[in-house]
């Protein structure tokens, strides 16, 4: 609270000196003290809400917002409905559906085999160990079904580098990756990825099959209500942690079905896709200059 409050004064004299027309938050505690010093000198401000429940941050800036855009459906907020505006995300233009070429390109690109499908596991930026874990457990039989390339995060890359097999031409294994990552989710036949906003709607922007394993223990639950959205249309699978930490090779399972019924799997990636948003920046631009007229 000390700082929120030393923020709050930081605030306002940055912003007197500054004088802008307008004020964009994301959420995060650092968001607070200049949401609430633009409320004090009358600056609009404008929210853009990721995930699909509101942080503390954003429930009280909402409450003062000229205009409020959110990550996922209207129906999962309390916002008011005539200020709110369902944008998505911004996210890049290198993700988008590529055709049956652009996926065999990648994978050569990555140097993949296009004999199995390809499973990619993500935990996002730091890995999730956990999910590395029942992976490297489950690996000998995934790799009877797909090829799988597991990017672990730098804190468990050594160790799960001791525990898998050397030079096999079906598995590959990052600590993180940073460039053309878009290029390999591209080419990816299925993911299995976190329940973070931003990557869940850069997957349906990819039209990738996804399997969503949430991590419940963040702040707010925030991951299994995001996670929610998609279960509840159908548009992911959505794999619950302590289930798989109980029995490791439910990862297995969960994979096989998903490669073995194309015609479930071709409908829950066509719902998914109707969640991108591939304007959604140009969206949040529009709403940002709109409040500097109000």
């Amino acid at each position: 609270m000390f700082l929120v409050a030393a923020g709050f004064f930081q605030s306002i004299f940055k912003l007197v000196v500054w004088r802008p027309d307008v004020v964009f938050t994301k959420g995060g505690y650092v968001c607070l003290p200049v949401g609430v010093a633009a409320y004090f000198l009358r600056i609009p401000i404008v929210v853009h809400d990721s995930d699909a429940y509101p942080g503390l941050t954003n429930r009280i800036l909402g409450k003062w917002a000229s205009a409020i855009a959110t990550g996922a459906p209207l129906e999962h907020y309390n916002y008011p409905k005539d200020i709110s505006r369902y944008v998505g995300i911004p996210i890049g233009s290198e993700y988008h559906k590529f055709s049956d070429q652009e996926q065999t390109d990648a994978k050569k690109k990555w140097g993949i085999t296009t004999r199995k499908p390809l499973l990619v596991v993500t935990g996002g930026g730091l890995g999730a160990s956990r999910i590395n874990d029942a992976v490297v457990f489950s690996l000998d039989e995934l790799l009877k079904l797909v090829s799988v390339v597991l990017i672990s995060g730098a804190g468990q890359y050594e160790d799960l580098l001791s525990k898998i097999p050397e030079n096999h031409k079906e598995l590959q294994l990052y600590p993180f990756i940073s460039d053309n990552f878009a290029s390999l989710l591209g080419a990816a036949d299925l993911v299995i990825a976190r329940a973070g906003a931003t990557t869940i709607l850069e997957l349906a922007a990819l039209e990738k099959p996804t399997i969503i394993i949430p991590n419940a223990k963040l702040t707010g639950g925030h991951q299994l209500k995001n996670a929610e959205v998609y279960k509840k249309k159908n548009a992911a699978v959505v794999l619950d942690e302590d289930e798989m930490i109980e029995n490791p090779k439910l990862i297995i399972e969960v994979v096989n079905q998903v490669i073995s019924d194309n015609q479930k799997t071709k409908k829950m990636t066509r719902i998914f896709a109707s969640f991108a948003r591939p304007n959604a920046a140009k969206d949040v631009a529009e709403m940002i200059i709109a409040s500097t007229k109000k």
